[in-house]
Order: C-alpha cells, then structure tokens, then sequence
C-alpha cells in the first residue's frame, strides 16, 4: 500500500488534518480505495476475443485512468478492466496487486475498425502514459503498473512500431521509452467492482488521479495532447 505524505501548514485544523489524511489515501492505485471488497474474491476468467469487432490491448498503469479516454471515443464500443502478460491462470486483484503473477494491469478495448483506426487508438494511448517510466505509472510503482502494447495481429504489430518510432523521432518525449510491444496473451477481466470505476466512484477518481500526479505529469510530457 502507498501513501504520500504531504506536511501540513501550521496552524492547521483537525478538519485539514482529515481531508489531507483522505487524499494521502487516495494517492495510489493500491491504496483501500482500490482493494477487495470483504466478501470472497471471485477469480477472473479469460476474456474471449469478439467476432464481430476489433479488439485492443494497452496496460497504462492503474487501469481505473485507462477506461475513461477510449470510453468517449466515436467508434469504441467497450473497454474492460483486468490483467494480461502474466503466468497465473485466473488470477485476482490481490494477486496481481501484490506483483507475484507477473501481470500487469490493462484494459481490453473492443472497437469498430470501420470507424476509428488502431491507429488513432494508439495516439490516445501514447498521451495517457508515462513511457519514460519503468515499471510504475505516476505514484504506482511495481511490475504489475508497466506500461505495454499487445498487439492482436500483423498489423497492429506493424502500427503499434510504426508509432513507437514516430514518437521517438519526434524528439517530444525525453529519455528512454521502457512502454513493452508484445504479442497479446490471455487477458483476464478485473472483478466487476474495478469496471467503470471512474463513472461508479467519479468523486474518489478524480481525487486519485490529482493525488497521483497523473494529469500534471501528462501535461508535462505531451503539452495539451496529454490525457487526449
């Protein structure tokens, strides 16, 4: 669990005392906000891939800040919280969270290809990362917060490269890119209390995501771009 620990003003109030111990708490993707609920976990299973759609893979850190930017997009038709790129068969959060799968937390996004391009899906990802960060993300640190692309194909292998070099020629991101392109593996869907966790807790998330510094730090690398 990680908490960052902000020194108060002094003269501070018992009521600034709660609201700086509640964000501490909210800083990072394992903190309680993103625990098990009390009740049994129930163990994830392999998503199948559509027929009828195309499917994307990207790990970007907490996967709580990876739905929301693919969810407004015109031609997305779902994005789903879980694990990939790991060894253990069917495993939970704790699992996961605790780094012992070798997985690393991501979204699957199933989408219409006849209206947005894999392409397109790709810049919006690139601006939702750190990939000068190894693994972590923001105030997420450990294996299971590496960035990656998985490609489910040729093509998307050939696209997810082109647009690595394209961002390295650029000169935009600074330093070393550790983001992984790797063929897709079994993807396991998070339990249902971590889907649409930005629409079902709006509140909490925003306060995770100014505690962890996401938003600023995507400013910093992409400039207006960042978090588009």
């Amino acid at each position: 669990m990680l908490h960052f620990q902000r020194p108060l003003p002094l003269g501070s109030t018992p009521a600034l005392l709660v609201l700086a111990v509640t964000l501490a708490s909210l800083t990072a993707c394992q903190t309680d906000a993103h625990s098990e609920p009390t009740s049994q976990p129930v163990p994830s299973k392999a998503l199948p891939l559509p027929t009828d759609m195309a499917s994307a893979t990207f790990a970007g850190g907490c996967f709580w800040c990876m739905e929301a930017p693919f969810d407004v997009l015109p031609g997305v038709i779902s994005t789903t919280s879980g694990y990939t790129d790991g060894e253990e068969v069917n495993p939970t959060y704790s699992m996961v969270s605790a780094g012992r799968t070798g997985h690393t937390e991501a979204i699957r996004v199933v989408y219409d290809p006849a209206t947005i391009s894999y392409a397109r899906l790709l810049k919006v990802f690139w601006h939702n990362i750190d990939p000068t960060a190894e693994n972590r993300q923001f105030c997420d640190r450990g294996t299971q917060y590496r960035s990656g692309v998985y490609f489910h194909d040729a093509a998307q292998e050939k696209a997810a490269r082109a647009s690595l070099d394209a961002i390295q020629a650029s000169g935009v991101i600074k330093g070393e890119i550790f983001t992984e392109l790797k063929p897709v593996s079994p993807f396991y869907a998070a339990e249902g209390y971590h889907q649409d966790y930005y629409r079902k807790n709006p509140r909490r998330y925003r306060m995770y995501r100014a505690g962890c510094g996401r938003d600023a730090r995507l400013k910093a690398l992409w400039g207006d771009k960042g978090g588009h």
